[in-house]
């Protein structure tokens, strides 16, 4: 299964669809040739030097790696490793638990909530550590002891990799709660699982931002256009989703045979589901948590009546791991490294999508890229990428409240705002979607024309700002373009 995810990562252009993932590159490459983490924006010439928190800086470092060895296709091939050694993760835990028919059950539908996400940026990279940290604690409540500490310097890694290591300091919580109430030893329970807490804090404080880092992704979640941001909405059940048929799959398997949850577990698992349910980007996280918080309950549900089993094995017992024999593993590299040799060997080209316009921006001329832009929000990272200065990017928490207002007024076509932002930031050609309702305002406004269109990108550009040598071409663009005259 874990082979399966990999190859999908491989050979999806899906993995692309998200625009972040180019300024996330670009990132990890500033990152490498100045060799230091930025504090301060570099890329937009609206917020450039002003205060930016890069808080994924080794996630892109990694990913700009893969890209400088071997393009498009060692990035793709890096987040599927990722992704395929979390799911092989979630797979070994629920072996211990539930047998083939429920194991290919439990990754079924934990990979129907993961496959949306699988796109190339940070959230993938640090989901193994995520997965392994929730295993590990896992593993010490079956042990009947806290963590080991020997596990907690893990969160250096993770709070440079992704803003979730702030959720896997919220895991300790329910799990010590936990303890605390089931052990004798209630002093000792609190001491450990306490200790393990601080000493974890402590570790995630390892970062270029210091206590900043803590408090970073709860500005986030504060910000009050996050309901703009089409991955900050809450769930939408008009339409069925695979999120929507995972959950409710789970809910009839667990009525139906009356799994039961411990309490604090429940109320992390509601946790999950509140937080998916209030913004799609959290799907991701209960998708890879569900499985390994579910795993024993149904385990003890489908099989409570086999006496014996390892199942009814006192609070002490050990995962006992077993490596697949040497054929089956040789198998499965084999298997892998063809996946990976067959994606190296075909070139692997970028297309238009609504949030990459590949295209539109090869017909701006260089002269008129470095000039002031205005452009669509989620076209920002491709921008960066190709080396042009954009106006707004996917970095909505440095950009803040107040500007992503201010952009969303200025895409809707609003007027007098338009006029005074077009002055004030000498704003003298845009890059949008056909749809924005700033393309048809500036389809009919004098002195302003279009110099390429296509389904995903319309492109217009200032009279007295188009190259000379360019206006010829930009005209026999706007002639054949077929939604010339005005698009909304």
């Amino acid at each position: 299964m874990a082979i399966v995810l990999f190859a999908v990562s491989a050979f999806s252009q899906r993995v692309f669809i998200d625009g972040d993932t180019n300024w996330h590159v670009a990132a990890g490459r500033w990152i490498l040739a100045h060799r230091m983490v930025p504090a301060t924006d570099p890329f937009s010439y609206t917020f450039a030097g002003r205060p930016w928190i890069a808080h994924e800086w080794l996630s892109e470092v990694l990913m700009a790696l893969a890209y400088r060895i071997a393009g498009w296709s060692g990035v793709v091939l890096f987040i599927g490793v990722c992704a395929g050694l979390a799911y092989a993760m979630i797979a070994a835990e629920l072996r211990l638990w539930l047998g083939p028919v429920g194991q290919v059950i439990g990754l079924a539908l934990s990979f129907a909530v993961l496959e949306p996400f699988l796109y190339a940026r940070p959230h993938i990279v640090a989901t193994p550590v995520l997965v392994f940290w929730t295993c590990r604690l896992l593993a010490a409540r079956r042990a009947g002891r806290a963590p080991p500490l020997e596990l907690a310097p893990l969160m250096v890694l993770w709070a440079n990799l992704h803003a979730s290591f702030i959720f896997g300091l919220g895991l300790i919580g329910p799990f010590a709660l936990e303890a605390l109430v089931e052990n004798e030893d209630k002093l000792r329970a609190l001491r450990d699982w306490a200790v393990f807490g601080v000493v974890s804090t402590a570790f995630a404080l390892a970062t270029p931002q210091g206590f900043r880092g803590l408090t970073f992704p709860f500005m986030v979640l504060g910000m009050k256009v996050l309901p703009s941001i089409l991955e900050w909405r809450g769930a939408n059940f008009q339409s069925p989703t695979l999120f929507e048929g995972a959950m409710l799959a789970t809910l009839f398997l667990g009525l139906w045979r009356g799994v039961r949850v411990p309490p604090f577990r429940l109320l992390l698992l509601v946790a999950l589901i509140h937080m998916a349910l209030q913004h799609v980007r959290q799907e991701e996280i209960l998708g890879a948590l569900g499985p390994l918080l579910l795993g024993e309950p149904f385990g003890r549900a489908f099989h409570a009546t086999r006496a014996g089993t390892r199942l009814d094995l006192p609070g002490g017992w050990k995962p006992r791991w077993r490596i697949p024999n040497a054929m089956v593993a040789g198998g499965l590299a084999v298997v892998a490294a063809g996946v990976a040799v067959t994606r190296l060997a075909i070139p692997l080209v970028r297309t238009d999508n609504a949030n990459v316009p590949v295209s539109a921006l090869a017909q701006v001329p260089p002269a008129l890229m470095r000039q002031h832009m205005f452009n669509e929000y989620a076209f920002g990272g491709y921008l960066i990428f190709k080396g042009a200065r954009p106006f707004i990017d996917g970095r909505a928490d440095m950009y803040g409240d107040d500007f992503v207002n201010e952009y969303l007024t200025i895409a809707g076509g609003g007027e007098p705002d338009l006029d005074d932002a077009f002055r004030r930031w000498n704003i003298t050609w845009t890059i949008l979607g056909p749809r924005e309702p700033l393309v048809g305002v500036l389809d009919h406004r004098p002195g302003w024309r279009r110099l390429y269109s296509d389904a995903y990108a319309v492109v217009q550009v200032r009279d007295d700002a188009l190259p000379p040598a360019s206006a010829p071409a930009a005209a026999r663009a706007h002639a054949r373009s077929p939604t010339s005259g005005g698009a909304r």
